[in-house]
């Protein structure tokens, strides 16, 4: 389960829309553990989930931390079924899947807590083999990316090409897989016009012109740490 790739690129979005000054931003203590953890490296991982773990000790109430572990905890899932062990990876998932929602429903307009469930989901549905089951997941992530957007909407014009790329990539990829090329046609033609010199434009364009887009290649993510 990828979903390194689009947690990094997506809290590119967050981090550049909170406003939330540095010293007190969740996601710089934990999320350089997640993304080793989620490329492969379990003890990284395990410190992620501790962090959250000491944090939500702290205050149950931490949406932040919440949803970190709550994406930690579906990760695992998703690990137990890969090893075919059903029973466990069911357990994990739907607490995982608990904390995220109950962590969005503390903290709603948090884009720091938005932007981590809808990217989590956007990546993990592609595991999901049943469409009936991924179906509403991925409507569920694609609700969290355009509250995000709407919530940037004042300042949207102001952000750099890579977070506004890989947001209305999101959607404009999301609506595409769930059928409906209207909407994801009006988000990839919004990202070649506000975001042309995002990663993502190249793809856009691909996907204007034949309606397939290229298979993902590996761990990237242009620009993140500029």
């Amino acid at each position: 389960m990828n979903t390194v790739i689009t947690l990094l690129l997506a809290i590119v979005v967050g981090s550049q829309a909170s406003g939330t000054p540095v010293g007190q931003r969740f996601d710089f203590v934990v999320r350089s553990d997640f993304f080793a953890g989620f490329a492969g490296d379990e003890g990284r991982l395990k410190k992620g989930m501790e962090a959250c773990e000491r944090a939500l000790a702290e205050n149950p109430k931490h949406a932040e931390a919440l949803v970190w572990h709550g994406s930690g905890l579906v990760f695992e899932g998703g690990q137990a079924f890969q090893k075919g062990d059903a029973q466990a990876g069911g357990a994990l998932w739907a607490r995982g899947m608990n904390e995220m929602d109950t962590a969005v429903s503390l903290e709603p307009d948090n884009v720091g807590v938005r932007i981590p469930r809808g990217a989590l989901l956007l990546q993990a549905t592609r595991f999901v083999p049943q469409p009936e089951v991924a179906r509403p997941l991925i409507e569920k992530a694609l609700g969290d990316y355009e509250h995000v957007l709407e919530l940037q909407s004042a300042y949207f014009a102001t952000l750099g090409d890579h977070p506004k790329g890989e947001l209305l990539f999101g959607l404009a990829e999301g609506y595409s897989r769930l059928g409906d090329m209207t909407k994801a046609r009006m988000y990839f033609e919004r990202l070649t016009r506000d975001a042309p010199a995002s990663g993502q434009a190249p793809k856009a364009a691909q996907w204007l012109a034949d309606g397939t887009l290229p298979k993902a290649q590996g761990l990237g993510c242009v620009g993140c740490h500029k």
